[in-house]
């Protein structure tokens, strides 16, 4: 449905994006994820028509939109701020984008009524704006953005400034009615978990470039480099220098590995580490250990320095001793550390 082609645009002779292309399918929702300063707020932008790409194209159900205004896209945008009119009461919000298009007032009501319920917030058309919680606000916002029947709904952070009990909920409940209408959706996110709640398709981006597309658990099981696995968490990262025996060389020992290539990294997943007897294994001094969310982090430093984090189901001793034994060790791609 959606088709970007080498977008590039730059500011002040800095590149913001370099040559993007990426497809989004009819119902699909994708998730653009990265760290403040990517390109994905500017790769939205160009896509709404709110900005002009340098070079490559935009390109929707086979129509080039080169120099379509925003209004004739027939995009929904959402934005963190919601842009609500305080003074204006929930109907009147959900209604406005309807009266641009000067529809008749029955079918207006008729509308706005479906979207309420929709959003879960039936009854709430005379409330006012203000005295509505976060949450509410939200679904107002998601409400007017939907009204209009836009072609593809864009949301940039919208759920950034909610605390993270009620981002869960409104996440798993964003989703349920995106796929219940099947709208095309387009997300910009920098929070790992809201994307992987909420994506069919991520497109990771670093640097104006996308890193590596695809489902949340495909590039989970497999991250391309070591940009994309420490920005999804997997901080364990470590230089692998390959021998000439189909093994590798690593802080914590060797390691079999075919085909390592000279600037290979190594991750040591959490998951993969056992602590074993004192005495036997990997020693290593425990140096944090805090309790997260059904089980304890743990970080240790090994007897040459190396960092190595993992989860316990126990409490481990600040400076008590211990013996690892890593269970596997999986390269990345050549790439250098970043």
């Amino acid at each position: 449905m959606l088709t970007l082609t080498n977008l590039t645009k730059s500011y002040d002779h800095q590149p913001l994006l370099q040559n993007i292309s990426l497809d989004v399918h009819a119902g699909e929702i994708v998730c653009l994820l990265g760290p403040s300063g990517s390109g994905k707020t500017t790769l939205l932008r160009i896509i709404a028509g709110l900005e002009d790409a340098e070079r490559g194209e935009v390109i929707f159900d086979g129509a080039n939109l080169r120099g379509v205004p925003v209004h004739l896209r027939r995009f929904g945008l959402m934005f963190q701020d919601l842009a609500l009119f305080p003074h204006k009461n929930v109907f009147a919000n959900v209604a406005f984008g309807l009266q641009m298009q000067n529809l008749p007032r029955a079918e207006i009501g008729a509308r706005v009524n479906e979207m309420l319920n929709l959003v879960g917030l039936a009854g709430f058309a005379t409330r006012a704006v203000a005295n509505l919680s976060g949450g509410e606000q939200q679904r107002v916002a998601l409400a007017r953005s939907l009204a209009p029947r836009p072609r593809l709904l864009m949301l940039d952070e919208p759920l950034g400034a909610l605390d993270r009990l009620l981002r869960e909920q409104l996440i798993a409940e964003l989703r349920a009615i995106l796929k219940r209408i099947r709208m095309t959706s387009i997300y910009v996110t920098h929070d790992q978990d809201e994307a992987f709640a909420l994506a069919d398709r991520l497109a990771i981006m670093h640097d104006g470039r996308l890193a590596q597309t695809g489902a949340p658990a495909e590039i989970y099981r497999a991250p391309v480099n070591a940009f994309v696995a420490r920005f999804l968490g997997l901080t364990n990262l470590y230089p692998a220098r390959p021998l000439p025996d189909q093994r590798i060389e690593t802080p914590f020992g060797v390691f079999p590995a075919a085909r390592a290539s000279e600037n290979a990294v190594a991750l040591v997943r959490p998951e993969n580490v056992r602590v074993v007897a004192r005495g036997t294994g990997i020693p290593a001094r425990v140096d944090e250990c805090v309790f997260r969310g059904g089980a304890y982090r743990v970080r240790v430093l090994t007897a040459n320095g190396a960092r190595l984090d993992f989860v316990s189901a126990h409490a481990l001793g600040i400076d008590s001793h211990l013996g690892l034994q890593i269970e596997a060790i999986e390269l990345l791609p050549g790439d250098r550390l970043v």
